[in-house]
This record gives C-alpha cells, sequence and structure tokens, in this order.
C-alpha cells in the first residue's frame, strides 16, 4: 500500500523550504496508519493564533491532502501587522499542501526501500 513515511516527508518539506525559502518551524511527526505504517503528519505553527493547524492525506495512498485548522478555546486578537503576518503563514500552509499534493502524485513508497532512498536523495542534495 503507497504511504509517504516521515523521512519522505521530510525530504519533501527540505525541498520546499530550499526552493521558497519558508516554513522554518514546519514539522513532521510520526503518525500510526490503522495498519501499524508511519503515514507522517505535518504540523504548521501559527506565531499570533492559538489555532494548530496539521496536515495529512485524506485517505491512505490519497494524492489530495486535507488541512485541518483545531480551533482554540481562546480568542485570537491581532494588531494589523500580526493579521499580515498570519496571512503570510497560512499562505504557506496553503503553498505546502498544494506542494505535497503534486509531490503525493502516482507516488509508491515501499517500507523496506525507504531508508536506502531517503540516503540516495541526501547524498544528491
Amino acid at each position: 500500500m503507497s504511504f509517504r513515511s516521515k523521512e519522505t516527508l521530510e525530504t519533501w518539506l527540505a525541498e520546499f523550504r530550499s526552493e521558497r525559502e519558508a516554513g522554518d518551524l514546519i514539522r513532521v511527526i510520526i503518525q500510526d496508519g490503522s495498519d501499524g505504517s508511519d503515514t507522517g503528519l505535518v504540523i504548521v505553527p501559527v506565531k499570533h493564533s492559538a489555532v494548530s493547524i496539521f496536515m495529512q492525506p485524506i485517505h491512505m495512498g490519497e494524492a489530495r491532502w486535507n488541512v485541518t485548522l483545531e480551533p482554540s478555546s481562546e480568542d485570537t486578537v491581532l494588531t494589523s501587522h500580526q493579521l499580515h503576518a498570519l496571512a503570510s503563514e497560512l499562505a504557506v500552509a496553503a503553498e505546502l499542501c498544494s506542494y505535497l499534493e503534486a509531490r503525493s502524485i502516482g507516488h509508491e513508497e515501499q517500507q523496506d526501500a525507504a531508508p536506502a532512498d531517503d540516503a540516495a536523495t541526501a547524498e544528491n542534495a
């Protein structure tokens, strides 16, 4: 079954950062799939809001991704400058989601081959 491991997502995130010089705070964490596979979960920290943002494929093996904004019990009160900064952070998150969808099209990852592929990618960088 196709999936995106934490290592694959970290590689894609590093490429995204190098192409755009944005997203320094974005991280990938391990998320266990229903079959125990490492499916990866992308966390997007937001500086000027208590809202949490994460993204993941809609379904295992799906090229399309969902972005989830988790609500906070706190109100977010911003100045105009902070609102512009938040809008920029959301724009980067949207770009990353589109990037991950593009990279996911046709992606097939074998659990046994993932470490070798990551090592080859690191050597070519």
